[in-house]
């Protein structure tokens, strides 16, 4: 069994030719063999009328995750820059994944296999949150995240990508459109690329543009494609019936494993899995969203001073799904306030060594390591605890130290009596976006970037509480 090809919706403006096959060709030839449901968007995308313009210009992908968006992206900011000389803004919701999409283009432009390509690079720019690849034709891609409201005097664009669409804003949307209808190009193109939203999404664009669009709002110049299932009660759907999953993920099993899915299955929630891996759009979504930490509060506590040393530990939070993994760390020294600060966040397809090696490193800095969620904990447990074998030097939370945990942390912004580094982007981000979740008849930090906030919350409070503290100096006599 192969996964569906065809969307479950395709909505596609006429056109009398596409340039997508020579985009096809050229991905082709620098390494990457697109699938037949990828051409079929490309085609798409690219498609041309009579005088040999785009007949796009606002192009929507929903798809579940690790089914390849990434890949047909790649494909039309690459004939974009080589053949057409565009200048492209590529944007996400957050700056790991805006960073992941560059280094994967840098790997094609740099891979010494092609050196015409090579010789195409006039620069790469590698600073964090404005990282550029300039070709000598004219093209460029800038990457960034759109918190920082990107495109800083990036006039003339011609493509814009909105990656992760479901958390797109509405201002977001406005600060990076006045670039585009300033832009001297003719051609002019935008593509979202999400998944289904969240309940409590803080994004509008993406649903709003769906529900316009599914609705029959003319607009001969948009496309829609969705792989998705059609669902009005979640109750009556079956969610082991394998030929959805087939329907909804076109890159089954090239890309993606009748294991994982079912593992993911079994480890989501119902609503998770349907929305993640089967692409659906609840009939219902709660749009009130209210928010976890204070804004204000939060970028007063905002600190450029040094980390200051004192008594130490350390907060490891797994995603849901176990595909991520993020470290934190929180000191609380003799004199001033607390420090929180992001440390790490991986995708753990890399594997947990590194982490562990890590932290084993750091058994006689830290007074206690504390390790929430489902897949990995035990896993990262049982490499430590051969080193960290003090009393309550790990710890596995339960309910009520994390609401504890979620507690402090706010209460600590709420007083000023706490500081997180002014450069940590992603930190801020977290704290930002996240929203409260219910958990018994309390609250925990919630949302799609929630990983980091929560992880600095067990750090801080795992401190707070630990009777251990290895950087006490013990005084004789």
């Amino acid at each position: 069994m192969v996964g569906n090809q065809e969307p479950r919706i395709k909505i596609e403006p006429d056109r009398v030719d596409t340039d997508g096959k020579g985009a096809f060709l050229l991905m082709q030839k620098y390494g990457c063999t697109l699938d037949e449901w990828q051409r079929l968007v490309l085609d798409c995308w690219l498609g041309v009328d009579s005088s040999g313009n785009y007949t796009m210009t606002s192009g929507f992908l929903s798809l579940a995750r690790q089914n390849g968006k990434n890949v047909i992206i790649e494909a039309r900011e690459l004939y974009g820059l080589i053949v057409n000389g565009e200048k492209i803004l590529h944007t996400a919701h957050l700056l790991k994944t805006s960073k992941k999409a560059f280094y994967r283009l840098v790997a094609i432009f740099e891979n010494t296999k092609y050196p015409e390509l090579n010789e195409l690079v006039a620069d790469i720019r590698r600073t964090n949150g404005e990282e550029t690849i300039q070709l000598k034709n004219g093209g460029i891609i800038e990457y960034g995240s759109r918190s920082k409201q990107t495109a800083r005097g990036f006039d003339g664009i011609s493509l814009i990508v909105f990656d992760e669409a479901q958390d797109l804003e509405d201002n977001q949307l406005e600060a990076i459109m006045s670039t585009l209808s300033a832009s001297s190009t003719g051609t002019r193109q935008i593509i979202y690329a999400g998944t289904p939203p969240y309940p409590d999404c803080a994004g509008t664009v993406f649903k709003r543009s769906r529900e316009k669009i599914l609705s029959g709002t003319k607009n001969e110049h948009n496309a829609w494609h969705e792989w998705s299932i059609e669902c009005e009660n979640m109750e009556d759907f079956d969610i082991m019936d394998k030929s959805f999953w087939y329907q909804c993920n076109p890159s089954l099993p090239k890309r993606l494993t009748e294991e994982f899915t079912t593992e993911e299955a079994r480890t989501l929630s119902k609503d998770g899995f349907m929305r993640e891996r089967l692409g659906w759009w609840a009939p219902t979504m709660v749009h009130s969203v209210e928010v976890a930490i204070d804004p204000v509060k939060w970028m007063e506590c905002k600190s450029d001073d040094p980390k200051p040393e004192g008594k130490t530990a350390y907060g490891v939070k797994f995603s849901a799904d176990g595909s991520e993994v993020c470290l934190c760390g929180a000191v609380i020294p003799q004199t001033g306030k607390p420090r929180i600060s992001l440390i790490a966040r991986e995708n753990t397809g890399i594997g947990l060594n590194w982490l562990a090696k890590w932290l084993n490193e750091r058994v006689k800095i830290g007074c206690c390591v504390v390790i929430d969620g489902r897949n990995g904990v035990d896993v990262l447990i049982d490499k430590i605890s051969g080193i960290w074998v003090f009393k309550n030097s790990i710890i596995k939370p339960n309910v009520e130290f994390i609401i504890g945990a979620t507690g402090y942390l706010v209460n600590s912004l709420a007083e000023n009596n706490l500081t997180w580094f002014s450069g940590q982007e992603d930190l801020s981000n977290s704290a930002g976006s996240a929203v409260k979740r219910p958990i018994g008849k309390a609250w925990t930090f919630g949302g799609a970037n929630s990983l980091p906030i929560e992880a600095c919350a067990l750090a801080l409070y795992g401190c707070k509480q630990s009777k251990r503290n290895p950087q006490r100096v013990m005084r004789l006599g």
